[in-house]
């Protein structure tokens, strides 16, 4: 999480964006990088609701943009399994090398999660809260000019990233039903996602995310 108080913006960290590399390109120009532990780096908007909206809205007066980035849904998914391919995971209970994708995906859509399959959910990470606490920038993770287009005007400063924790490259293909079967188990994932628009609009989904089982 970056927290830039002139620019009145909190960028949060969904994870597998890419946000590391916006945190090394940017953290000289935050007032406050939350870079660790992860459960405080990848804060949720819940979490940034409970924590840190309180101390900011008493220092900052005006009102607080939180800009955060999407992948697309199967994409997402695609990059936690590949990053849990990587060589040193062998042989640990959260490595996806005995597994197919299908079956990643599957267990991803279980309500009793094995623990490689146990990812989180983006539109979970990104859910408002019932006192209006929501992300008011929502930029695909495709859309990267976009994104440094927005972070450039409003930081009044040039951005350049570079690649970092990249899932290692793999061609992944999901079966027919089983990217069937994720679209009807898990809507609001692809709902929150077909909703991005230019320049980061999107249309947010209601409070409290329900899953159907």
């Amino acid at each position: 999480m970056l927290i830039f108080s002139k620019a009145r913006l909190v960028f949060l960290s969904v994870p597998k964006t890419g946000t590391t590399a916006y945190e090394a390109a940017l953290a000289p120009h935050a007032d406050i990088v939350v870079s660790n532990p992860p459960e405080l780096k990848h804060a949720p908007v819940f979490r940034y609701n409970r924590f840190f909206r309180p101390m900011l809205e008493k220092f900052m007066a005006e009102e607080i943009d939180v800009l955060a980035v999407m992948r697309e849904p199967v994409d997402w998914l695609g990059s936690w399994y590949r990053y849990r391919r990587r060589p040193f995971m062998a042989g640990k209970p959260n490595a996806t090398h005995d597994v197919s994708f299908d079956e990643f995906v599957e267990a991803y859509m279980t309500g009793n999660k094995p623990g490689f399959a146990n990812v989180g959910s983006q539109a979970k990470f990104l859910e408002p809260q019932p006192n209006g606490c929501a992300v008011t920038h929502l930029f695909r993770y495709d859309d990267q000019a976009g994104l440094t287009a927005f972070l450039e005007e409003r930081l009044e400063t040039p951005v350049e990233t570079e690649a970092m924790n990249v899932s290692p490259k793999e061609a992944l293909t999901l079966s027919p039903a089983v990217a069937e079967k994720l679209r009807r188990k898990c809507p609001e994932e692809f709902a929150l996602w077909d909703g991005i628009g230019a320049e980061g609009a999107y249309v947010p989904l209601p409070t409290r995310v329900k899953r159907k089982g």
